[in-house]
């Protein structure tokens, strides 16, 4: 019990001892030695938090996009082998009458084909100027109160209950928006506000305004075509008003999974398939968001490899360069655990110092303005990502590095015989 009350007591002297000759160090340094490696650390965490954080925040904005301007926070679509959700009015009912629904939108949607410039045609045989994709029905207020389409215009006005031969394209049907070449992808090419196009579906062929473009950076958007419910209705002979798809937004602190687990107990789940919007997410867009936070980690492991090599080499041509100065402190009695507790005092000084001016930067700085101006990409509007807990574990990681970093080469330096590094041997 005696012996280990001596080491405990040992061990505290070599902590203060160690804490006294890194202060003494850093104190001595030239300023700019201690700023170009603070600097070094703010850089190195920021590339562990930031370039994670833009990789997946650029997803992160996808299905943020997803959510807020398609699928809200609840969707519900028709069953397999079924073409429309059955007994949709009652289902639409319950909805209206849930307390903790915000919004919601129902949609029409049916395979069809949009031509434009068919009147100049001049020989049966020529090709025509015209794309297929899904004929969305939609009650414009509805839809507008639910995802705010009517600020996703690019060009023209958006419609209102009048507009039964009104029609919005989404950019991603036209040439001059979406200006690509794929087999088997075809667009509509000089299309502008105020032409007049002809749309086939359901058998049946009708003209119509283009009222104006939509872009979204949202598939379920952009690669769609927008009629009145009414008019939708009446192409296909829909009597039943049975929609083909139903998104609820939802107030805020509303967990989801609980609205959905009600709409099931009321029925709904018998005649229609009851998502979250995460649960809805397209497979392609779960496996790139996997793949972009794994690139993004291993990004993060190449530059905590970066920052460790370089407090190494600090620390290891600071003790070589103050190694007479080592072996004359070993020359008179100061233990070696106190010269290597120096230097690693020395680094946690270091790491700590760079990651509080990294947290300072990400979140007093970065964080907000990304929010307030997301980085235009030409499929979203990326965010940064960088979660509390996430950006702690990588600030603990950068810690612990550096640590071991430190220790190595003054435990390499400390470990030579003390006449020699006395001499300079």
């Amino acid at each position: 019990m005696k012996i280990a009350k001596l080491k405990i007591e040992k061990y505290a002297i070599s902590l203060r001892v160690g804490f006294f000759l890194a202060l003494r160090q850093v104190r001595r340094s030239s300023k700019y030695t201690n700023g170009l490696i603070i600097f070094v650390m703010v850089l190195t965490f920021l590339n562990l938090v930031v370039v994670r954080g833009i990789l997946v925040g650029l997803l992160e904005g996808s299905t943020e996009a997803y959510r807020s301007k398609y699928a809200g926070d609840v969707l519900i679509t028709n069953l397999p082998k079924k073409n429309f959700i059955e007994n949709s009015p009652n289902i639409i009912s319950v909805i209206q009458n849930m307390p903790w629904v915000e919004s919601y939108s129902y949609r029409y949607v049916e395979g069809g084909e949009v031509e434009a410039n068919y009147k100049s045609k001049i020989r049966m045989d020529e090709d025509s100027n015209s794309t297929a994709g899904s004929i969305v029905g939609i009650n414009p207020e509805l839809e507008d109160a639910f995802s705010g389409m009517s600020l996703k215009l690019v060009e023209g006005r958006y419609m209102n209950k009048n507009d039964a031969e009104g029609i919005l394209i989404g950019a991603n049907l036209l040439r001059k928006y979406l200006d690509i070449e794929a087999p088997g992808l075809t667009l509509l090419e000089d299309v502008e506000v105020g032409d007049r196009v002809r749309l086939t579906v359901g058998g049946n062929r009708r003209e119509f305004t283009v009222l104006g473009f939509l872009q979204s950076k949202v598939d379920q958007i952009d690669f769609r075509i927008f009629v009145l419910d009414t008019t939708l209705r009446n192409m296909i002979g829909r009597s039943d008003y049975n929609v083909d798809e139903i998104s609820v937004r939802l107030k805020s602190d509303t967990d989801p999974y609980m609205v959905k687990e009600a709409l099931l107990r009321a029925g709904a789940g018998e005649t229609a398939r009851v998502q979250t919007w995460d649960e809805s997410l397209p497979k392609f867009l779960i496996d790139i968001q996997n793949t972009f936070g794994l690139l993004g980690n291993v990004v993060g492991s190449i530059g905590l490899a970066v920052a460790s090599i370089t407090i190494f080499i600090v620390i290891f041509i600071n003790a070589i360069t103050r190694r007479k100065f080592i072996g004359i402190l070993k020359g008179i009695g100061i233990e070696s655990r106190a010269i290597e507790m120096a230097y690693i005092f020395q680094s946690v000084f270091y790491a700590f110092m760079g990651i509080a001016i990294g947290f300072l930067v990400i979140y007093g700085f970065l964080v907000p303005f990304i929010d307030a101006h997301p980085i235009k990409f030409p499929f979203s509007d990326g965010i940064l990502v960088a979660e509390v807990y996430n950006t702690s574990i990588r600030a603990l990681l950068l810690m612990i590095a550096t640590i071991i970093a430190g220790y190595i080469p003054a435990r390499i330096v400390v470990k030579k015989n003390t006449l020699d590094s006395i001499l300079g041997r």
